[in-house]
């Protein structure tokens, strides 16, 4: 195997991490959303745990998108 190929596979490896990311953060809204109207009283204390652990898998989609473009 070539530089060029295992770059393409790097390449192509970052780009499952974007989807993977972008699969997880629509999970963590759609479950987030289902909670607070399943028990409204706790919609506060959920909404803010559901922006930080948006925020982390923000972070993991930025972070395969910098590396995608470095490769």
């Amino acid at each position: 195997m070539d530089a060029e190929a295992a770059r393409y596979i790097a390449k192509g490896m970052a780009l499952l991490g974007l989807g993977a990311s972008a699969i997880a953060e629509g999970y963590l809204m759609g479950k987030a959303l289902e909670g607070m109207a399943r028990n409204p009283e706790v919609g506060g204390a959920l909404f803010t745990r559901m922006l930080i652990g948006a925020a982390v898998a923000e972070s993991t989609a930025i972070y395969a998108f910098v590396g995608f473009f470095v490769m």
